[in-house]
């Protein structure tokens, strides 16, 4: 019997061979037509409307939308999975970032935001919310940082105050940061309606709603992402879109947050990996007889990307298990987020002084991995995830304190 990958569609387990050889050569191919859009989308976010009918700017959408409201089944092949589980996402970022992090990103789709909807939603608010994100094409945002707050979730200012006559909510705050926020039709915004950490609510906002504002923000690198600014000025709410109204306190706003970013770091990390490598194979293209130290230096940022895929792998099938370890999802998004600084950097000083003249799309790149850092997280954040897992003897799984030599290093650098 083949061995199987556990699997979110109601298509049932994949075999795992099969699944991945086809799968991932799949991505290989859509990821080489990202390179000219990207670009594309450097000088102008917008021109995303022209790229529309490639098959890799269909796979965000596709991939993250529950297996009953996707429509792509006869645009895509079979083996690529509608709710795709974590392991099944980060191969996809992975290779999608390797084409161009920036088109991935302004891709229509839920984005983020199907993470929150699979932890608190019923069935009436997926209706609600994916039969919008499944029309072609449509963006969706996902609201947690706020100016001067940054995404702190127990520090939110955002407030969502009973309506008048007590039908209902208002929504009353700002967000800061948010991909795509001003050309959604859809998202969810985390805000707070009581004190404390049981108070944070996460609700269901349409932008078409009186009194929702946003504009996009000028950026220096990964323009795709389109990042915005959001304010709602008295957005009615109805009842029936805050998330999670059906159970506990508990249970509820923060939660749904927690499970975002728990799928969203090793997203990043997929991200940050696939422009690392691409880096890399990109001077040796350039400089095919490459030799010495610094062909050196090239093998080892490869021979590092190697190690950190695996260990990213290993973090989202404990995803996808229902036990993950935060400590080393920290861990990994940090190490990824560094080793993609690494590679652009070493590229710009092996082509040359004017490499990032000469070479537009080495220019591109080495503006755009400087995101990752302070995506979900900057790297001191993590570092303290680390030592904090470290320290309680949580990190490390069995497997790794075995007497293998350099395994428990390599888990952690």
């Amino acid at each position: 019997m083949p061995e199987t990958v556990r699997s979110a569609t109601s298509h049932g387990p994949r075999p795992r061979g099969e699944w991945t050889d086809a799968l991932e050569h799949f991505l290989r191919e859509a990821a080489r037509d990202l390179r000219a859009p990207g670009a594309a989308l450097d000088a102008d976010p917008d021109a995303v409307h022209r790229f529309l009918h490639l098959p890799a700017v269909r796979l965000q959408q596709h991939m993250l939308t529950p297996a009953r409201y996707a429509r792509d089944e006869d645009l895509l092949p079979r083996y690529v999975p509608a709710e795709a589980s974590c392991a099944e996402w980060i191969l996809a970022a992975e290779w999608l970032a390797y084409g161009d992090p920036g088109m991935t990103l302004a891709s229509p789709g839920p984005a983020l935001s199907t993470a929150v909807l699979r932890a608190l939603a019923d069935d009436a608010q997926r209706d609600w919310f994916f039969t919008r994100t499944s029309d072609w094409p449509t963006w969706a945002f996902f609201a947690l940082t706020e100016p001067a707050k940054g995404s702190a979730a127990t520090e939110l200012t955002a407030r969502l105050d009973a309506a008048p006559g007590g039908d209902g909510w208002v929504l009353t705050g700002e967000k800061m940061y948010i991909g795509n926020g001003a050309h959604a039709r859809v998202g969810v915004v985390f805000c707070r309606r009581a004190p404390g950490p049981w108070g944070i609510e996460a609700v269901m906002v349409d932008t078409a709603d009186p009194g929702f504002h946003a504009e996009t923000l000028p950026l220096v690198g990964l323009r795709g992402a389109r990042i915005s600014r959001l304010r709602f000025d008295g957005v009615y709410i109805p009842p029936e879109r805050v998330l999670g109204r059906h159970r506990p306190r508990s249970r509820r706003g923060l939660q749904g947050a927690l499970q975002a970013m728990l799928w969203f770091r090793p997203s990043v990390a997929a991200f940050a990996l696939g422009v690392g490598r691409a880096a890399c194979d990109y001077v040796l293209e350039q400089r095919p007889a490459l030799a010495g130290a610094g062909r050196a230096e090239v093998d080892g940022l490869l021979d590092r990307s190697r190690r950190l895929r695996r260990l990213l792998h290993e973090v989202a099938a404990e995803i996808d298990a229902g036990s993950p370890n935060t400590f080393r999802v920290s861990g990994v998004k940090m190490r990824a987020a560094c080793l993609a600084e690494d590679a652009t950097m070493l590229a710009a000083r092996l082509l040359g002084p004017a490499s990032l003249i000469e070479h537009p799309w080495l220019d591109k790149v080495y503006r755009d991995v400087r995101a990752f850092e302070f995506m979900e997280g900057t790297g001191n954040i993590h570092r303290r995830g680390v030592f904090q897992g470290l320290l309680r003897d949580d990190y490390f799984t069995p497997r790794d304190r075995d007497d293998r030599p350099g395994r428990a290093v390599e888990g952690v650098i």
